[in-house]
């Protein structure tokens, strides 16, 4: 109760102004910035990335989009980028930096999202999270998404995106400000086998935008997305059994601090427009951690 009370009094404080609160820690400051080519190489649509400005430029348009991928895969870690996202017309184009098993474990694998759903003229983007365990690819797809607008416009300047993945929990962050927290309830419900870091811009036109609603519409090719500030820090899969991942709050055993539950709360209270535990559509028996 006593650690209660004050933050509930921080948050009403901080909810009665829009201004966002500051985190007060900075994971991405305690990431060392590492050059593309010595973290992650081309996956797909070669031909469909550049470099311009010592960002890497990925783009999508009715023949290809693109894709990248780490050169190594990882059981946990610090995983970010800063992203520029197209503007104007980008219903059904998926602009992507995400974890994934999928190469491995087809049909059966594990993945975490940060996935940026297109939109048309005058409406945000949505900026989705998502957590798969053991069960995409198959038919029986149980996400775990929930869905943001920001509190800024993504197209006019580069924005830090972040996961962090230990084995306790998962954190999303939007420039240092943790977006969402899914914490480890059971083994049955968190992702554990290694993953790689995937990067990619592609058409999901059955689904992105309002459900499918808008499609994309090649009128408006070539759709970019831009990447630059990589930090990966973390252990990889064949890392000691005593590497530990960086944390994402003060404290070195994980967890956030009250200052930044505030600024979570902040976002979810202001900008979240979708929670798959809230949805009554939703059979909750297959997500247990509701």
């Amino acid at each position: 109760m006593h650690f209660l009370l004050p933050l509930l009094f921080i948050f009403i404080a901080s909810s009665s102004s829009n201004a966002q609160p500051s985190p007060g820690f900075y994971p991405s400051s305690k990431i060392t910035t590492v050059p593309f080519n010595q973290a992650y190489r081309n996956l797909w649509g070669p031909q469909h990335q550049r470099f311009d400005q010592n960002s890497l430029v990925l783009w999508l348009d009715r023949s290809t989009g693109s894709g990248f991928r780490s050169l190594r895969q990882y059981k946990s870690g610090y995983f970010g980028t800063a992203m520029k996202l197209h503007p104007g017309y980008t219903a059904g184009v998926i602009t992507s930096f995400y974890l994934s098993n999928g190469e491995v474990h087809p049909g059966d694998h594990d993945e975490v999202d940060i996935e940026f759903l297109g939109t048309t003229p005058g409406k945000p983007y949505t900026l989705q999270t998502n957590v798969y365990i053991r069960g995409s690819g198959d038919g029986n797809i149980i996400g775990r998404e929930e869905k943001i607008h920001l509190w800024f416009d993504p197209t006019t300047a580069f924005h830090n995106y972040a996961i962090l993945w230990s084995p306790i929990e998962i954190i999303f962050f939007v420039d240092d400000v943790p977006i969402r927290r899914y914490p480890r309830k059971s083994d049955a419900t968190f992702p554990l086998r290694p993953m790689y870091v995937y990067g990619s811009i592609w058409d999901a036109s059955s689904w992105a935008t309002e459900n499918g609603r808008y499609k994309a519409d090649y009128r408006y090719q070539p759709f970019y997305g831009r990447y630059n500030n990589f930090k990966v820090g973390g252990c990889a899969d064949n890392s000691p059994a005593s590497c530990r991942p960086p944390s994402g709050s003060p404290a070195r055993t994980g967890g956030l601090s009250r200052q930044q539950v505030v600024a979570m709360l902040w976002v979810q209270r202001n900008y979240k427009v979708y929670d798959y535990c809230r949805d009554p559509k939703r059979d909750h028996t297959q997500t247990p951690e509701c």
